[in-house]
């Protein structure tokens, strides 16, 4: 009997020691496009997480404790992000930063809120994110209906009198960003003269095009992302077009002009306000590019999501999720995007979309 006591006790032993240890580290976790065609915005989420959490580390973690960081693949597939949801619940991740693509975190937010686990993307901007999420579901990029406004409004005042198309790749980022700028252009008294839907992922583009082309645009609005923006916009160079591509923030990554080369040249696009000229941001962007890495697109939107829940949870003094979830809607977060905070939705209150242009290789400010 003794001896069957010692046993129990020892196991016993061996479980406390087993649970101080798991709970002497904080998994959270990131998930975007890791691999297939939207891949190099999985690596700038994947960049800026790994960044974040070496630099929260090194200050002392969160609440004592070092954070381990797990990534999830999700390929921008509604189905693979829920199935990446579940596997974060199975390794206890208690915060994720992410998804990227809309069509991605809404459906894995639902696993999130069942589950208790606090999500910040750095990239979604589908309104129903917030709109119809839980109380767990924030962002730190701004929202479609801010930037179909500003993408609306702008093509009205600069290309009203021009011959306007507008397509979209039926997902729920692409599609939602052509319809709320299509709507913010009627709003304007500025009809488009074609609206169309195109299939992502094809290499050929030419019956679109020609299309285009058959209708005189002088202005052309893609709701989708830089790979099939980017095929576009050169097979119009091919075909003798100088139509103006327009687009949005999908387009901030280095490989939209590996697409297009020269072709891109004077190419539009909305993208908040560039964390990469904040001067807060200096030093990491330092650290960044010390590396190799420039900080592009939503590296730093990553960084600042895993900055604003680390700061949310000191706030809180506890994990929990229900006075993180206080924390960040009650306080204000000094973060490489700047100082930022959260309204009830969810979304960040933060300066909206500007209007930047490719050249030469590289976006800036339109001047």
């Amino acid at each position: 009997m003794r001896k069957f006591t010692s046993v129990l006790m020892a196991a016993a032993a061996v479980t406390a020691l087993t649970v101080t240890a798991a709970r002497a580290e904080i998994v959270i976790a990131t998930a975007g496009p890791m691999t297939g065609q939207y891949a190099s915005f999985g690596q700038q989420m994947k960049a800026g997480a790994e960044q974040a959490v070496a630099d929260i580390n090194a200050a002392g973690g969160v609440l004592g404790q070092q954070l381990v960081l797990e990534v999830g693949d999700d390929a921008c597939d509604p189905k693979q992000a829920v199935a990446v949801a579940n596997q974060m619940v199975n390794k206890d991740v208690v915060f994720m930063a992410g998804h990227f693509c809309s069509g991605s975190s809404i459906p894995a937010s639902q696993v999130y809120e069942e589950e208790g686990i606090l999500q910040i993307s750095p990239a979604s901007t589908n309104p129903k994110l917030t709109e119809e999420g839980g109380d767990n579901v924030f962002r730190v990029c701004g929202r479609d209906d801010q930037q179909g406004q500003v993408a609306g409004a702008f093509l009205a005042e600069q290309f009203g009198a021009k011959n306007i198309a507008i397509v979209h790749d039926k997902t729920a980022y692409g599609k939602g960003l052509a319809d709320e700028t299509r709507k913010n252009l009627n709003s304007a008294g500025v009809t488009e003269a074609l609206y169309e839907a195109y299939t992502a992922g094809e290499k050929d583009y030419t019956a679109l095009v020609s299309k285009l082309k058959q209708n005189s645009i002088d202005v052309l609005y893609v709701g989708g992302y830089h790979t099939e923006a980017g095929l576009m916009v050169r097979q119009m160079r091919d075909q003798g077009m100088n139509t103006v591509l327009v687009s949005g923030d999908a387009l901030v990554t280095d490989e939209y002009w590996s697409i297009t080369g020269d072709a891109g040249e004077g190419t539009l696009m909305t993208f908040s306000p560039d964390p990469r000229k904040n001067p807060v941001a200096a030093p990491v962007v330092e650290v960044f590019r010390g590396k190799g890495v420039e900080p592009e697109g939503y590296v730093l939107y990553t960084y600042g999501a895993i900055q604003a829940w680390a700061q949310a949870v000191e706030k809180a003094g506890t994990l929990d999720l229900d006075p993180v979830i206080a924390s960040l809607r009650g306080n204000q977060f000094d973060t490489v995007l700047g100082n930022i905070g959260f309204d009830d939705k969810g979304d960040v209150t933060a300066p909206g979309y500007v209007f930047y242009e490719w050249k030469a290789g590289s976006y800036d400010y339109l001047q």
